[in-house]
């Protein structure tokens, strides 16, 4: 079914909606799910609830690409998942490593000022993204959004590990001079 059709269910309130999408995107969110918790049983709670916030979201929200709007969603709900895991304890993903990696790219938000520009570092990254290739801009979303493991993103590339490793680690360097250039470092 195509994609505004199934936002027309969620807007005439047919619970066929739910349904639907989960039959189109039901595994590439339980697989972006998965991979930030590292467990079967979280990453299926987490879906099942990502269909709850779709239902309460479209309507109003009218997202002009589901796909990626459900993956935002199921990824927001991964994130939170893992922050409750890892207050209690019980980590066992490979988040912690991923964020490490962009860790060096990234300015630290110090102060409420740095926080608010959130939105424009945001957009300087999605503008280094838009420079790469279509191959290593698929790798680095699938690496930092989707915290895929190296070992997956070769399979699904055809590269060896090493090879995506070394591609990683040029554009993390390759973002941290482009953040540098636009004025995103650690004493702003």
């Amino acid at each position: 079914m195509e994609d505004e059709r199934i936002i027309e269910l969620f807007w005439q309130r047919e619970e066929a909606a739910i349904g639907e999408a989960e039959g189109k995107y039901g595994s590439y969110c339980r697989s972006i799910a998965y991979h930030i918790l590292g467990s079967d049983a979280d990453a299926e709670e987490c879906l099942n609830d990502t269909w709850l916030h779709a239902w309460q979201s479209i309507p109003p929200a009218r997202p002009a690409r589901l796909r990626l709007y459900l993956g935002r969603i199921a990824r927001n709900l991964a994130f939170d998942r893992y922050q409750h895991n890892t207050a209690q304890k019980r980590g066992g993903s490979s988040l912690p490593l991923v964020l490490e990696e962009l860790e060096e790219c990234l300015p630290a938000p110090n102060d409420v000022e740095q926080q608010t520009d959130l939105r424009a570092l945001t957009e300087s990254v999605g503008d280094f993204l838009r420079q790469q290739s279509p191959r290593n801009r698929r790798i680095f979303v699938q690496r930092y959004f989707h915290a895929a493991p190296v070992r997956d993103i070769a399979r699904e590339c055809g590269l060896r590990e090493g090879h995506v490793s070394v591609l990683l680690s040029r554009m993390r360097k390759q973002l941290r001079t482009h953040l540098e250039k636009e004025g995103w470092n650690d004493e702003t």
